[in-house]
C-alpha cells in the first residue's frame, strides 16, 4: 500500500461562481485536509459549510487544478484511473423507470457474485423491486447496493444512511468498517446522524464556514476523552453539538 495519503487539499479556495472573488465569497476558503488511508473519517459541520462540495471535487466532479486536490496521490479531477478507484455516494438517485432491480444487476457483468449476495443480504435488497415502484428508502439502498459493487480504494459518503431504518443502517456500516480492516479501504462519510458512530469512527473533521478547523484522530481529542470521562452518553453527538453551538 503506498505511503501517500488517501486525501491531500493544501490551502484550497473554491466558488461555483465565475463572479470577482469581492461579490461571490468562495464555498471552500484556504482549506486543507489529509486523510490517511485506510481510516473511517468522520466529516460534520452545519449546513451550507461545504461538506457536499468537498465531497464533489474529491470525487472529480469540478474543474480544479491538477496539484489542488489529490485523491490516491493523483489529481483528483484530470485522473481519468480515478474511475475505478473512487465511489461517491449521495444526492439523489432519481431512477424512477418501471424496470426490475435483477435487470439492472444482470446488466453488470463483472461484478463478484459472492459480494454481491452480501450486499443484497446486508441492505434488504429484493432483486423483483420495480424502481418504478419502490419507496425513497427501498431506491437508496438500491443505489448503495450499485455503488458498493465493485470495491474501491476510496469511499466518499453523503449523508447516505438518512433513508434507512435502523437495521439497515447498522449492517451497511458493518460492512463499511470491513472493507477498511479488510481490504484497507478509506471512507469520508459526512453525516448528521451521529448516533452509534463513536465505536465505529476512527478520525473526525471539523468543516466550519469553508475551512476544516480540525482534522484529529478521535480518541486524540481532549474534549471527546473528557465527554467520555464523565460518562456522557453519546459524546461524540455532545461534542460535535458544542462545536456546532460555538461557531
Amino acid at each position: 500500500m503506498s505511503d501517500r495519503p488517501a486525501i491531500d487539499v493544501r490551502d484550497l479556495d473554491f466558488s461555483y461562481s465565475t463572479e470577482p472573488p469581492s461579490r461571490q465569497p468562495p464555498v471552500l476558503r484556504r482549506l486543507s485536509l489529509v486523510v490517511p488511508r485506510g481510516v473511517r473519517c468522520l466529516l460534520v459541520g452545519a449546513n451550507g459549510a461545504g461538506k457536499t462540495t468537498l465531497l464533489s471535487l474529491l470525487a472529480g466532479k469540478h474543474m480544479i487544478d491538477d496539484d489542488a486536490v489529490l485523491v490516491l496521490g493523483c489529481p483528483a479531477f484530470s485522473d481519468t484511473s480515478l474511475v475505478d478507484r473512487v465511489a461517491f455516494l449521495g444526492g439523489r438517485f432519481p431512477f424512477d423507470v418501471d424496470i426490475g432491480v435483477d435487470e439492472i444487476l444482470a446488466r453488470r457483468t463483472s461484478a463478484d457474485p459472492a459480494r454481491l449476495g452480501q450486499l443484497i443480504a446486508v441492505l434488504g435488497v429484493q432483486p423483483r423491486w420495480r424502481m418504478s415502484r419502490v419507496s425513497d428508502g427501498q431506491r437508496r439502498r438500491v443505489q448503495i447496493l450499485l455503488s458498493l459493487l465493485q470495491p474501491s480504494e476510496l469511499l466518499l459518503l453523503d449523508e447516505v444512511t438518512t433513508d434507512l431504518d435502523v437495521i439497515a443502517r447498522a449492517d451497511l456500516l458493518a460492512f463499511l468498517r470491513r472493507e477498511t480492516e479488510e481490504r484497507g479501504a478509506t471512507i469520508l462519510y459526512a453525516t448528521h446522524i451521529l448516533d452509534g458512530l463513536d465505536a465505529w469512527a476512527t478520525h473526525l473533521a471539523f468543516l466550519d464556514q469553508g475551512a476544516i478547523r480540525l482534522m484529529s484522530r478521535l480518541d486524540a481529542i481532549v474534549e471527546y476523552l473528557d465527554l467520555q470521562r464523565r460518562g456522557a452518553s453519546s459524546p461524540l453527538l455532545r461534542l460535535v453539538e458544542e462545536w456546532l453551538r460555538r461557531a
